[in-house]
């Protein structure tokens, strides 16, 4: 017994020793602090909350699991299911394509979910809603009269409104990326369900004079606008009321439910410096079409168009 403990007392020591000169190493000291073997939770308290993660230089918070490959799940064949615990897909991560944003997870459901029961329709009592107005019976502005005049109050009606696969809709299919100051061009432009019959004209009196009337395949009839307008600046919204530099209004007869393109030929841009050019539909008095669905894209598209 007695020769053996000076040797047992050494190997102990020579053991410590190694552990002591080990934790000098910043990984060596990383894996023993994970080590569950080495920290008793008898507290209470989360003896993991002042980890380091190797290679991130995170720390976990308190309360919460470590993430180490350790902690992974794993699926049947016991290798880490996708993405988990990856950074690669990390849902907070805004240069993640695939991320999710914090923010949707916290909008309201009820904005993009329809109802399980649909609502019954109480028109009468305004479908139980908080509605401001239904026409211009107790407007203080003045009647709308047909020209291009506000503020008023309109009080043509709505009018008819297309099954939803028969609501217009509109693309730019061609546009130049680059022009030269005063000097013309030409957009293409796509249509479908737009029958272009009706243009009743602004300047004369017909501007949200009529109301909105389909064919008996009902398929909206109007037609469509073109616009142009230099921008001043790209990081806020510009001025609504500046005459654009170009405007035009497409209405040839042709167009119905079938796609077909029509060549709109810009006359020219003034300046140098960034156009916006739009297009969208209208009805015979102007407006865009109304839609079935409140989620669906109106009839319109727009470019940027760079002058120089």
């Amino acid at each position: 017994m007695s020769s053996n403990a000076p040797h047992s007392s050494m190997r102990r020591y020579v053991i410590a020793a190694i552990a002591a000169i080990g934790c000098l190493l910043p990984a060596a000291c990383d894996v023993a602090a994970a080590s569950p073997s080495e920290h008793h939770n008898n507290t209470g308290q989360n003896q993991q909350s002042g980890y380091r993660h190797n290679g991130g230089g995170k720390t976990t918070a308190p309360g919460a699991a470590s993430n180490t490959a350790a902690a992974q799940p794993t699926d049947d064949q016991g290798a880490a299911p996708t993405g988990a615990n990856d950074p690669a897909t990390d849902p907070t991560d805004p240069t993640d394509p695939g991320a999710t944003d914090p923010a949707a997870a916290t909008a309201d459901p009820a904005a993009t979910v329809a109802p399980t029961t649909a609502p019954v329709a109480d028109i009468k009592n305004n479908n139980g809603l908080d509605v401001l107005a239904r026409d211009c019976s107790k407007s203080k502005l003045a009647p709308a009269d047909g020209f291009q005049k506000a503020p008023v109050c309109v009080s043509t009606a709505f009018g008819e409104v297309a099954d939803q696969d028969k609501d217009p809709s509109l693309l730019i299919t061609d546009s130049p990326r680059f022009v030269r100051p005063n000097t013309a061009f030409a957009l293409k432009v796509s249509t479908r369900n737009l029958v272009r019959d009706r243009f009743l004209g602004a300047a004369v009196g017909g501007y949200y004079l009529e109301s909105s009337v389909l064919t008996a395949d009902g398929i909206q009839r109007g037609h469509f606008h073109t616009a142009c307008r230099m921008l001043s600046t790209t990081r806020e919204a510009p001025d609504s009321g500046a005459v654009p530099a170009f405007f035009l209004a497409t209405q040839d007869n042709g167009g119905g439910a079938t796609p077909d393109t029509v060549t709109v030929n810009v006359t020219g841009l003034p300046s140098r410096g960034i156009a916006q050019c739009a297009v969208w539909a209208g009805d015979g008095s102007h407006r865009i079409p109304m839609m079935e669905r409140a989620n669906q894209t109106p009839a319109f598209d727009s470019v940027r168009i760079l002058v120089g």
